[in-house]
């Protein structure tokens, strides 16, 4: 009896022991999986494409392209060297194409080739001696020369240019001076729409020593379209002549002729300049009151 007795209680024991230890269990398994539902904690992992991505550097955002561009320049070089904008050229152009055309009208020196001149000596406006002397066209004072004078330095130092009072005496000047020179003369034997042809026969007459001069014209000239003011002073029915590449020869209309006839683009003071002869001889001859010339006039010469 006591053996069966003995059996019972360490069974008991052995159960107890059991039940205890499953119940641990069961509550280690609740803590880490949950209550009841068999269902796993989710678990966040962090992948290494992930990880990557955070620490990609972020890419430079790209210029913003501005509203309005950098202003075109470019340098003028001729009794002084200065940087122009295209709006600084385009603005002497409208201020001064009035006196080039009417330079043309009086004197037949095309307004292309004025304008022209005038943009490269004078800086368009802005060099030093054009902004102390009104001097447009960089000519010095030469021998006749009795107004006011400056000293400037070009080719050598401290040379003497002519001072005007206004921009419009120097316009007229420019003209009076080529008019007036020999050297100059074979000039107005030219065609006046022929813008090449007068920018390499200034050269060759001696108006600058660079010798890229005439390019410098001609470039000045294609770039804004200066060659419209000379065809605003033609007329539509004068032929334009874009570029020519002949040497400028002197003509030789001798000394017997007698009558001219008037040429599109002529002028009283160019066909004086032709013929040797001065306009009041001109208009005596002739019986004029004015200067004015029309197509077809036939003149008396001698």
């Amino acid at each position: 009896m006591k053996k069966v007795l003995s059996v019972l209680f360490t069974g008991l024991i052995l159960m107890s022991c059991n039940a205890a230890h499953n119940t641990k269990v069961k509550e280690k398994i609740a803590k880490e999986y949950g209550n009841g539902d068999n269902k796993k904690k989710k678990v966040v992992v962090t992948t290494a494409s992930a990880v990557k991505k955070e620490n990609t550097p972020v890419a430079e955002p790209k210029p913003v392209k501005p509203l309005f561009e950098k202003e075109e320049t470019e340098t003028l070089i001729a009794t002084s060297k200065i940087n122009v904008s295209k709006n600084t050229v385009e603005d002497y152009i409208d201020l001064y194409s009035g006196a080039a055309m009417q330079s043309m009208k009086t004197y037949g020196i095309p307004a292309s080739i004025k304008l022209a001149q005038g943009i490269l000596e004078s800086g368009s406006g802005n060099g030093t001696l054009c902004r102390t002397a009104n001097n447009h066209f960089g000519i010095k004072c030469k021998e006749e020369w009795t107004g006011e004078t400056v000293s400037h330095t070009d080719d050598a130092p401290d040379e003497c240019f002519r001072k005007y009072h206004s921009a419009m005496e120097s316009y007229n000047d420019h003209s009076e001076f080529l008019a007036n020179r020999v050297y100059y003369k074979n000039l107005f034997t030219l065609d006046k729409s022929d813008y090449s042809a007068w920018a390499k026969g200034l050269k060759k007459a001696g108006y600058a020593t660079d010798p890229r001069y005439p390019q410098k014209l001609i470039s000045i000239i294609e770039r804004y379209k200066l060659y419209e003011y000379d065809q605003k002073v033609l007329g539509s029915n004068y032929q334009f002549v874009p570029m020519r590449t002949e040497e400028v020869v002197a003509t030789n209309y001798g000394a017997q002729a007698q009558t001219y006839t008037v040429q599109a683009g002529d002028t009283l003071f160019a066909i004086c300049q032709k013929f040797n002869s001065s306009v009041d001889h001109i208009k005596h001859l002739n019986s004029l009151n004015t200067n004015a010339l029309s197509v077809g006039q036939i003149l008396k010469i001698q």
